[in-house]
């Protein structure tokens, strides 16, 4: 068999030859329907498309995201703002999620797609693209900014009753680096970023030769492992001395440790998913805000947000919140331990439909974030001493914390333990 055009899809491990694609095109497994990967499309693209995200970042950074007028004070907030108000209100877990999602991480991914693209622009090459592109890899899936632009629109809403909006700067600059970001993101193509790191370190930098035919259906059937971070197939005995391990191995491109299945899945899988259980209540339960007027104090738990943006007339922003901040942690959970339960009897059944699922939690899980951002805002600009205050409540810690166990919980799970159970058990 052709080992440079030998693959392993990365949710299934089945091996199969790399298909030809058309520029923009999308390979996907022939047995789970994943997403192989993408034909690469013009690298400038990706890198003006992150410059340009980089630019309108620091734009919106700089400026107020939206204020409140009332009775002639104008009070404005930045995004950093708002999560220092947090913080001075003593929800410190809260600002630091907030910072983490909205500040941190999407300025990490652009720069380093930036230091990735921008030494190809002058024909060299960046160093030590491995680490770069690892941590890209794993800071993707915490930059939340297209959840912000909703949360931000939800705030408005209900900011309007209370006094008068003024939209800021750096709301149109949000919008536009969400927009920017996708499509740099979209653009820019790993895969052939670590063809160009073998290309530039030569034989001994590709990938080892793997056996001419093998009749086994996955990588792991036929002795092989899958870089999770690099996607290099390759097998144990290339790397892994007789003393170590048949079940470890390290990479021979990026360096980074190879298992043939996530270690302890199940049981990290398990623990983050029990634990997003047991404060799932409390973060229904307890208020997420808690609102003080001359006319007295009310304490808004999710169900109530809900309730109050359906009885203003904005039915579609209720539906979107309820949906987002109910029914999907309670369908990440649900699904989650479906998941687990099934991988761990070795089911065999819909193996295929339980790697959608598992596809979809992936998908929806950082949109639950939405009422963390709300209450953001509203607690940074809702601050008029006597008169109108808004301060964070106990459900919103709980329910951030949700989130990230959740999200904690679906990247710990190996969507591979799903298809074991089909390979047979008798070779």
């Amino acid at each position: 068999m052709n080992t440079a055009r030998l693959i392993a899809c990365h949710e299934c491990d089945y091996l199969q030859w790399e298909p030809r694609l058309v520029e923009g095109g999308a390979a996907h497994c022939r047995r789970c329907d994943a997403l192989l990967y993408r034909m690469p499309v013009n690298h400038n693209r990706a890198l003006a498309l992150a410059v340009a995200a980089a630019v309108l970042f620091a734009v919106a950074n700089c400026f107020p995201v939206v204020g409140v007028q009332f009775k002639g004070t104008l009070v404005e907030t930045t995004l950093f703002g708002a999560a220092s108000a947090l913080y001075a209100g003593g929800m410190w877990p809260i600002a630091g999620l907030v910072f983490v999602t909205t500040l941190l991480m999407p300025s990490l991914n652009l720069a380093a797609l930036i230091y990735l693209l921008l030494p190809l622009q002058f024909g060299g090459f960046p160093r030590r693209p491995e680490s770069v592109l690892r941590v890209l890899r794993h800071i993707a899936p915490w930059g939340m900014i297209e959840v912000l632009m909703l949360g931000m629109l939800v705030a408005l809403v209900k900011l309007q009753h209370i006094a008068t909006v003024v939209p800021g700067i750096a709301m149109a600059a949000f919008a536009a680096v969400m927009v920017l970001l996708a499509a740099a993101s979209a653009a820019f193509n790993s895969r052939d970023l670590w063809a160009r790191v073998d290309a530039a370190r030569g034989p001994a930098g590709m990938a080892p030769v793997l056996p001419a035919a093998t009749t086994s259906a996955t990588a792991a059937r036929a002795g092989c492992f899958v870089c999770r971070d690099c996607g290099l197939l390759s097998p144990p005995a290339a790397h892994a001395p007789e003393k170590r391990s048949p079940r470890r191995s390290s990479c021979a491109r990026c360096g980074a440790a190879l298992h043939l299945r996530k270690p302890a899945s199940l049981a990290r899988t398990w623990a983050f998913l029990l634990a997003a259980m047991v404060l799932y209540v409390p973060a229904v339960v307890l208020p997420v805000m808690v609102s003080s007027t001359l006319f007295g104090v009310r304490v808004d738990t999710i169900l109530s947000v809900v309730a109050y943006l359906w009885t203003s007339g904005a039915w579609l922003l209720a539906v979107v919140v309820f949906i987002a901040s109910i029914v999907v942690p309670m369908l990440k959970i649900l699904s989650l331990a479906y998941l687990a339960w099934s991988s761990q009897l070795r089911s065999a059944r819909l193996p295929r439909q339980r790697s959608r699922i598992y596809r979809m939690v992936e998908l929806v899980g950082r949109w639950s974030m939405l009422d963390i951002y709300v209450v953001t805002i509203l607690v940074s600009l809702v601050q008029f001493g006597s008169v109108a205050t808004i301060d964070a409540g106990p459900g919103a810690m709980a329910f951030g914390a949700v989130v990230v166990l959740t999200m904690f919980s679906a990247l710990s799970f190996d969507p591979r333990l799903i298809w074991d159970a089909v390979e047979p058990q008798d070779e």
